[in-house]
């Protein structure tokens, strides 16, 4: 199967919302992250990038690297690379204003005639230098529902286990129907909890803890069953 068709198949399963978890250099995702975003802008999706200038500037090389005009794709607005923080208010996380911001641009990018909108953004960076991650559980969930009920939208969240403290990787981990693994593949993420069953004692049972080492190690999860 090609690359194209294993990401196609990985947006149409249950969900478009995806959360990768990692430890290490933020950097080796990179090369991942410019593939899909090169796949998804020849499906016609305006894609946006959020995260730090200098991972900006590191995944413009990656994007060039593998074929992407970078400066003809950002100039139609194609491609939108970011490192605006608009959404915080007095340093700190607005979900209503991250979720707004999503919002019209996915309507913007529909009246521009693009299929829809692929979105992916450092979480660490997203919530600002306060790291303030009280809101995360909310917009997760309040995310979840608006990739639900708009399939034109699709993305990843990504969670540097080095910028984040564990209680948020665990909130954010639990809050994601799909994890992503590489480019071409995710797995269906067996420790999602729905908000109305939530608890703090599902993310402390030693299987979650063990999902949640394997992805922050390796990056790789066998297909498995919640208990």
């Amino acid at each position: 199967m090609t690359c194209l068709a294993i990401i196609t198949s990985m947006e149409s399963g249950s969900s478009r919302h995806h959360c990768l978890v990692y430890q290490g250099a933020p950097s080796r995702h990179l090369p991942a992250v410019a593939q899909v975003l090169h796949e998804k802008l020849k499906q016609n999706y305006r894609c946006l990038y959020l995260n730090s200038p200098t991972m900006v500037a590191g995944l413009q090389s990656y994007l060039a690297m593998i074929g992407v005009n970078v400066a003809r794709e950002t100039a139609k607005t194609n491609l939108v690379l970011s490192s605006e923080q608009k959404h915080l208010r007095c340093g700190h996380f607005d979900v209503d204003a991250m979720l707004r911001t999503l919002e019209e641009g996915l309507k913007q990018a529909l009246r521009d005639g693009y299929r829809g909108l692929w979105a992916t953004g450092d979480m660490a960076w997203e919530f600002g230098l306060r790291k303030d991650f009280s809101k995360l559980l909310e917009y997760e969930w309040r995310l979840e529902e608006f990739f639900h009920t708009h399939p034109e939208i699709g993305g990843v969240c990504q969670y540097h286990a080095g910028s984040m403290p564990d209680d948020a990787l665990r909130l954010g981990l639990t809050a994601h129907r799909s994890v992503f693994i590489n480019e071409t593949l995710s797995r269906v993420n067996p420790h999602y909890v729905r908000p109305e069953f939530f608890t703090h004692e599902a993310i402390e049972r030693p299987a979650f803890e063990s999902f949640l080492h394997r992805l922050c190690v390796s990056g790789e999860v066998a297909t498995e069953v919640a208990n």
